[in-house]
């Protein structure tokens, strides 16, 4: 378990070399697209993270009334589900290593599945926060059914931090009871525009989203981010199986990548009919497609892959590393770690006496300290200060980091 600080070693500075090579491992069928040169970005190897960060197991000499409990409401099932599972994976780390550190102060823990559908979310979350125990949520992990439920949980006055919901708008609704523990996508998008056209070379980019508020939201930062390079947009809908529409307008254009703005469940399909279909440049992502079951469902199209992310790479701080794979047998996830984090400001608020749900929200609002993944201060819409964005590549069949792009 985490009991002591963790300090990581400088990132490994990743040197840039070109050459010419083809994306896809399948023949031509329906066309080609322009010559595309790809750039082989290295993985890195470490991460740098906070001398000083507060972690879940405190100073082990805590005490709290019995019968706290914080909560994870999101997506456990679903099309998307394995972005919340990691996320709540990451939840009850935190909270195991609290209540293993702290024996006079035992929080419990209690799970709500949305299915990531906005339309279903407002039940669960209208459960949650009807259950008086429940002090604290992580949560919701996507836009859409964040913003379907914000209001749910600012009229019971219940604090939740997202680890992953990006949408700009989602603190401009007055909420005091919200927060992003992450960078949004007027952070994301800029920076995926700058990595596809300077790291790599991409000269026409065609931009593809979804119908979620989340795709809507990035495809519109990162369209305006582009600037000329933007050769084309489209858009999907959630659920789509078929893309050979949006496909044939991709191979006309002949980019030299395409950016999809949406989830994994709708991405890996696309970019896989993409392949067959004789499309050789790159295909990037961004964090609600960057998990393994993108490769899982793309098989070897999946080979052409970047990810853009407001997240680290957990799997790089060797003692989070080993304890969440003892608990999950899984490597950590993409919000694997910000999931633990925020579960960590949380605790460290009732570890301080904050066990009321009015004094918790106060906690978080005017809280200021290092977590693992990042230092955790918030403005007064609830947004971080000085978010990052890491770069990630698909290599050997595995999502590996290449290092911030942002």
């Amino acid at each position: 378990m985490l009991g002591k600080k963790v300090t990581i070693g400088a990132a490994v500075a990743a040197s840039v070399a070109l050459f010419l090579v083809g994306c896809a491992n399948q023949p031509s069928t329906g066309g080609s697209t322009s010559s595309n040169s790809k750039v082989n970005i290295p993985a890195i190897t470490s991460v740098n993270t906070p001398k000083d960060a507060v972690l879940p197991a405190g100073d082990g000499k805590a005490t709290c009334p019995a019968g706290l409990t914080i909560a994870y409401v999101g997506a456990e099932t679903g099309p998307n589900a394995q972005l919340g599972i990691n996320i709540y994976n990451g939840v009850q780390l935190a909270i195991n290593e609290h209540n293993a550190a702290n024996k006079g102060c035992q929080v419990g823990f209690k799970k709500f599945d949305t299915e990531g559908d906005p339309n279903k979310a407002t039940g669960p979350v209208t459960q949650a926060v009807n259950e008086a125990d429940i002090i604290g949520v992580v949560g919701l992990p996507f836009s859409g059914e964040s913003k379907a439920t914000g209001n749910i949980f600012e009229q019971q006055g219940l604090v939740h931090i997202t680890p992953s919901a990006t949408n700009p708008g989602l603190t401009q609704n007055g909420w005091k009871t919200f927060f992003r523990g992450l960078g949004n996508d007027a952070v994301q998008g800029p920076a995926a525009a700058k990595f596809l056209t300077d790291k790599l070379q991409a000269k026409k980019v065609y931009l593809v989203q979804d119908d979620s508020d989340y795709g809507i939201g990035l495809g519109t930062t990162t369209s305006k981010a582009l600037g000329s390079a933007l050769v084309g947009t489209d858009k999907v809908t959630t659920g789509q199986k078929d893309f050979s529409a949006v496909i044939s307008k991709i191979i006309n254009a002949k980019p030299d990548a395409v950016y999809y703005s949406g989830y994994y469940a709708e991405g890996a399909p696309f970019d896989q009919q993409l392949v067959n279909k004789g499309y050789t440049g790159t295909f990037v992502g961004p964090d609600g497609v960057k998990d393994d079951q993108f490769i899982k469902l793309a098989g070897d199209a999946s080979s052409n892959a970047y990810f853009t992310c407001p997240c680290i790479p957990g799997e790089l701080i060797p003692t989070f590393e080993s304890d969440y794979k003892k608990l999950a047998s899984a490597e950590p996830g993409t919000y694997s770690i910000e999931g633990y984090d925020a579960t960590t400001v949380l605790l460290s608020g009732i570890d301080k006496g904050k066990t009321t749900r009015a004094d918790l929200v106060d906690w978080v609002k005017n809280y200021d300290a290092d977590g693992l993944s990042k230092h955790y201060k918030w403005d007064s819409t609830g947004e971080l200060q000085a978010p990052t964005v890491y770069g990630y590549k698909v290599e050997n069949g595995k999502i590996v980091p290449i290092g911030t792009i942002g």
